[in-house]
């Protein structure tokens, strides 16, 4: 369906479909904020970020954070039911830019707005060069029990392709910080697949995570966004695009080596070192449950019903200080829309999908990806489609096929 505008203060309570409002309360919710500032931009990147040269003064730390309160305030007041926060995630831009300050102002916001569950799990991205071990025991304070760190690489010459100012050994200094100010939770992001970087290379970058002693990682393919310098750069010819056999390749050693030691795969691009260490914000995702998302062009799901705010910080500030919701857009879920985002994102979870989600015709491709080493033959058995090692390789093309 087209995108509706959405103003939370008169019409958000009446349109959202009462078996979305009547499951409040009784589903886990999280809260994902985002941070839209960043010190520069990356290459690669097309998220919803901004450079201060690039805002000016039409935005600011300060307006967005007041901007955030106001909004946090009318998701409790449409949600009213809404229970105990079970996850927050900030994330970005930058979200260490904010200070540990900052962020315990914004966690201060949600609380006030929600509160959080005795055991919620509460994450903020952090990029390495804007933090220190006094940054972290001031958010270990402020209530933050989870980091994520963006290394993307060991190698300098990697890192200057994508346009990352950290210096190559500066995020397992970051994660000995965080680990010493009492987070038992650390993460490290890693992308592969980048023009350039050698099997030495990779195999470098996954020693200095293990190095780091973390409990998660995640790794993500290098994508060419439209719209990025790196994309420009390919299509000039300047740097050759990513290849799907070398991306292959790549996943296979950064499975093998990290499951060497004692990490496990649980979502197709993350690995954990026990059930604790998994990210239970991104699961909450991937099982499709509820969640606010706060901030300038943070997207939203509560039981069907899906909404995104506005992108610009300063448009995002102006409607909020005006009485009006952010939200840029929204739709309901249709039953085939719902079916086909639950086989795509339960399908990449080790646990894999139960088989009461397909249709005959998605259970006969589901026995054939079987047959072909693409689904655990075992698994099936027990009424779940569970990728194969080789399936992980080939999960969009075999969602495609059992969704079809």
């Amino acid at each position: 369906m087209p995108a509706l505008p959405l103003d939370l203060t008169t019409t958000v309570e009446a349109d959202l479909p009462a078996s979305a409002l009547e499951g409040v309360g009784e589903r886990p919710f999280g809260v994902y904020v985002h941070v839209p500032f960043c010190a520069t931009r990356c290459g690669y990147c097309d998220f919803n970020t901004y450079t201060a040269g690039e805002l000016g003064s039409a935005a600011s730390p300060e307006s967005w954070l007041d901007g955030l309160k106001r909004e946090l305030d009318l998701a409790a007041r449409v949600l009213k039911k809404a229970p105990a926060v079970d996850t927050v995630f900030v994330g970005g831009g930058t979200p260490s830019l904010l200070g540990a300050d900052g962020l315990a102002n914004v966690l201060d916001a949600v609380r006030g707005a929600f509160g959080l569950a005795k055991d919620a799990e509460v994450t903020t991205e952090s990029n390495p060069e804007s933090t220190s071990s006094a940054f972290f025991d001031g958010i270990r304070a402020a209530g933050f029990n989870r980091i994520s760190l963006g290394m993307q690489s060991a190698a300098q010459h990697v890192l200057k392709i994508l346009d990352r100012t950290h210096t190559p050994g500066r995020p397992v200094a970051a994660a000995k910080e965080a680990r010493e100010a009492g987070f038992a939770h650390v993460n490290l992001d890693v992308i592969y697949g980048t023009p350039g970087e050698r099997v030495e290379d990779l195999r470098a970058s996954l020693d200095a995570v293990l190095a780091a002693e973390v409990d998660h990682v995640s790794a993500y393919a290098l994508i060419v966004e439209e719209g990025t310098a790196l994309a420009r750069k390919v299509k000039r010819g300047e740097l050759p695009a990513p290849d799907d056999d070398v991306l292959a390749a790549d996943y296979e050693l950064i499975d093998e080596m990290l499951v060497k030691a004692g990490l496990r795969w649980y979502e197709v691009s993350n690995w954990a070192s026990s059930d604790a260490a998994r990210c239970r914000h991104n699961l909450g995702y991937w099982r499709g449950g509820d969640w606010w998302g706060a901030g300038p062009g943070a997207h939203s799901h509560v039981g069907g019903v899906r909404w995104w705010n506005v992108k610009h910080p300063a448009r995002y500030a102006s409607l909020l200080a005006e009485g009006s919701s952010p939200a840029g857009g929204r739709e309901v879920l249709t039953e085939a829309d719902r079916h086909l985002e639950r086989i795509m994102l339960e399908l990449r979870l080790a646990e894999g999908l139960s088989l009461d989600a397909l249709d005959a015709d998605g259970l006969a491709e589901a026995r054939a990806a079987a047959a072909e080493g693409l689904l655990d033959a075992s698994a099936l058995d027990g009424g779940r489609a569970v990728l194969t090692d080789r399936g992980r390789l080939l999960a969009d093309g075999v969602v495609r096929r059992l969704a079809a």
